[in-house]
């Protein structure tokens, strides 16, 4: 519990000088006011990991000082000093918020042992509401038993119980945090915090001061102390998304923190140790991003000690369904619906899509499948109509589309026959390739065995 700032109030210059003496020598930074006024006046630009106050003082007394604290929101933890003969004034103290009481005189061991109990306080407060923001986000869970994911869980079992930085890579929508979160849970670290941050989401200027914090006036609008991402995480694990979007100037700054194991806020000279894990993801090349001076090598060679790469769910077919199902599952529970499954045309769609937006695609989609059911069976008409129009994002074979078919809009088959037949002809040309290979087919096609086996008999086409 080191290098915390605690504010001592007392009218009394002698008395402020004693603690002042008592809490430097437990390695503290300490402030002084001299009664309960100037101590809200000193509160109003600075932050304080404790206030030490008495409650007798000329102006604004310590209660006084207490109840104005509260009222504003402020949640600093607060130990009141009496004398002896006045302890039912410490009790009233602790019914406005105090956190704990000290008996004039005192000894060293009280005040320490005080000090210690206010601060775990104060941390624990910290974390409560960090958690509390974190949990109305939503953090979901892992779903799925494909080959590429159990190598993943495995990944994970391997590294969370080691202090090894991890770079994880993988497309938009993966589940990158996810991984990181999961690591967290598993290492001896889990009782601290996890603490996310979106590199490409925050204005370089204002990255490095979430990051690293600030101290009062160390930029025009710096009005008090900011604790910063990195301090916020000790004893924890930090999670740097999209490393690669960081300003390359800032990224040096981060590298000489991963290696000191210590930073100085924005304005400051004072060194803070910290003591945290970082875990960083891109969804980029690294390599490539070397190349493009969008990350430093130096920097991707520090975080990249064990490297996980997540797979896009194209490649995950096997998890298709039970996500989709787990995901309505989820969303009908949420608007008080019953989840009566998904009809086969509409699985067959969600097995072909190619997901360039993956999981979160995925969710998203069925979300919104579940309000258009209304609880009831999900089916083509409860996807969006871009995907049931174009199944098969990307290039189609130009002889087997007809550009010119000599026939008038009316007389033309509507898009899902044209779609169908498409299918069909894309389906027979590939059991030609393979000489009726089903296996080989579905590879060529890129679609599962279950999915072409769905088609053969959709389309009357040979299931021998």
């Amino acid at each position: 519990m080191s290098n915390q700032s605690i504010l001592v109030v007392d009218d009394e210059p002698k008395m402020r000088r004693l603690l002042e003496i008592m809490l430097t020598q437990m390695g503290h930074e300490v402030q002084q006011a001299e009664d309960g006024q100037a101590a809200l006046t000193y509160l109003k630009t600075h932050s304080a990991d404790l206030v030490i106050t008495d409650l007798r003082m000329p102006n604004l007394d310590g209660l006084g000082l207490l109840r104005q604290l509260r009222e504003h929101h402020n949640d600093v933890p607060v130990i009141v000093v009496t004398a002896y003969g006045t302890v039912e004034s410490a009790v009233e103290a602790m019914k406005y918020g105090a956190s704990d009481y000290i008996i004039r005189p005192f000894e060293l061991d009280a005040v320490e042992a005080a000090v210690k109990r206010a601060l775990k306080l104060s941390k624990v407060q910290r974390e409560n509401q960090f958690l509390r923001q974190s949990i109305e986000a939503g953090w979901g869970e892992f779903v799925g038993s494909s080959p590429e994911m159990q190598q993943i869980y495995t990944l994970i079992q391997q590294v969370a119980p080691t202090r090894t930085s991890v770079l994880i890579q993988g497309e938009t929508g993966t589940g990158k945090e996810l991984v990181a979160r999961a690591i967290h849970r598993a290492s001896p670290r889990q009782d601290a915090l996890f603490v996310a941050i979106n590199c490409a989401a925050i204005p370089a200027d204002i990255l490095e001061s979430e990051l690293f914090g600030y101290s009062k006036g160390a930029f025009t609008g710096a009005h008090r102390d900011h604790i910063g991402k990195f301090e916020l995480a000790e004893g924890g694990t930090l999670f740097l998304d999209e490393i690669t979007e960081m300003d390359i100037h800032l990224q040096s700054k981060l590298l000489r923190v991963l290696q000191e194991r210590s930073l100085e806020r924005l304005g400051s000279n004072r060194s803070i140790p910290v003591d945290i894990r970082v875990i960083a993801a891109s969804n980029r090349d690294p390599r490539q991003a070397i190349q493009d001076q969008k990350l430093r090598e130096d920097l991707y060679y520090r975080l990249n000690v064990f490297n996980i790469v997540l797979p896009p769910l194209r490649d995950r077919q096997q998890d298709m369904l039970i996500l989709a199902s787990h995901f309505l599952t989820k969303h009908a529970a949420d608007f008080g619906y019953a989840f009566n499954g998904i009809n086969p045309d509409a699985e067959e769609l969600l097995m072909t899509y190619h997901w360039p937006g993956n999981v979160r695609e995925l969710e998203n989609m069925m979300e919104r499948a579940i309000v258009l059911s209304g609880g009831k069976t999900v089916t083509l008409e409860h996807l969006p109509h871009d995907l049931t129009e174009n199944p098969y994002p990307g290039k189609m074979p130009t002889d087997v589309l007809q550009t010119d078919t000599g026939l008038s809009l009316a007389e033309m088959p509507s898009m899902m026959e044209q779609v169908e037949l498409l299918e069909k002809q894309l389906i027979e040309r590939a059991l030609n390739q393979v000489g009726d290979n089903k296996v080989k087919a579905a590879q060529l096609l890129q679609i599962s065995e279950r999915s072409l086996w769905y088609k053969l008999k959709k389309y009357g086409l040979s299931t021998t």
